[in-house]
């Protein structure tokens, strides 16, 4: 395991790479899920880095994840936008899977706008909602904080009673019909994968409070509120879990759906710049 010495070494090494490439530094981060990069195309004044190109950042494996970081502004606002992330499945460890976000933290970011291609559990729901995430369930069998502290970031044991910022998602809630969106939040329950849950494990997850399931997020939202940042989730529900409905479950639909609904989803986050 990485010591905080040389964790913070290489988020210095990143830091400074970043910064000779960019005119201004971010104040918000937009993580874009499976499916969801169209946003990064309304990025004005846009620089590209890609992943391969930032010291010590992981690579993006997984269909429908670009692989770069974008600069530059929408609505008047500094963005980083991650235009793919990393997972625990692709087989990095949880240090590398929330490394982007350490970054953002040292490059003085506050706010973090977190989205997700999410099965759904709650019968309420349907593919090709846009729901906001108001608590997380982490059923990854691990957590992004375990080992030394980063002390410089945040404290051993950060509070998590809000991960999920409640003044912004009152924000989001009261936007959400401009776009012709239902408004409608849930419980995020964060999976491991990479194999789709079995009917049982969606059946668990219900019973203990999960509207919709995925296999990301939850270590992100961790890191991010151990570094004192703001968090906004949201969920594209692109399919229904396993045994919601008699069906089999691929990734071609997760990004069929993602695709159809990302219209949508983008006029929303766009709307969310001149209100968060």
């Amino acid at each position: 395991m990485t010591s905080e010495i040389e964790y913070n070494a290489k988020l210095d090494e990143a830091r400074s790479y970043i910064m000779e490439q960019v005119p201004s530094l971010p104040e918000l981060g937009i993580i874009l899920g499976s499916g969801l990069g169209a946003f990064a195309d309304l990025v004005e004044n846009k620089v590209t880095i890609g992943y391969q190109d930032i010291p010590h950042f992981p690579i993006s494996t997984v269909e429908g994840h670009a692989g770069q970081l974008v600069f530059g502004k929408v609505k008047g606002r500094s963005l980083v936008v991650m235009q793919g992330r990393f997972h625990y499945y692709e087989g990095y460890t949880m240090q590398e899977v929330t490394f982007p976000i350490r970054v953002m933290q040292v490059l003085g970011v506050k706010g973090l706008i977190v989205t997700n291609a999410a099965g759904g559990i709650n019968p309420d729901f349907q593919a090709g909602d846009l729901i906001l995430i108001k608590d997380h369930l982490n059923l990854m069998g691990e957590n992004p904080l375990r080992g030394p502290n980063l002390a410089k970031l945040g404290p051993r044991f950060p509070d998590l009673s809000e991960a999920y910022n409640s003044e912004w998602r009152q924000k989001a809630l009261a936007l959400m019909p401009d776009y012709e969106i239902r408004p409608q939040e849930g419980v995020y329950a964060g999976m491991s994968g990479p194999s789709y849950e079995t009917p049982a494990e969606i059946r668990y997850s219900r019973s203990i409070g999960a509207d919709m399931v995925g296999m990301s997020t939850v270590p992100e939202v961790i890191v991010a509120n151990h570094g004192g940042m703001k968090v906004l989730g949201i969920s594209c529900v692109t399919n229904m879990a396993a045994g919601i409905l008699p069906q089999k479950l691929s990734h071609g639909e997760v990004m069929e759906t993602a695709e159809r609904v990302g219209k949508k989803f983008v006029n929303f986050v766009e709307g969310l710049m001149k209100v968060l």
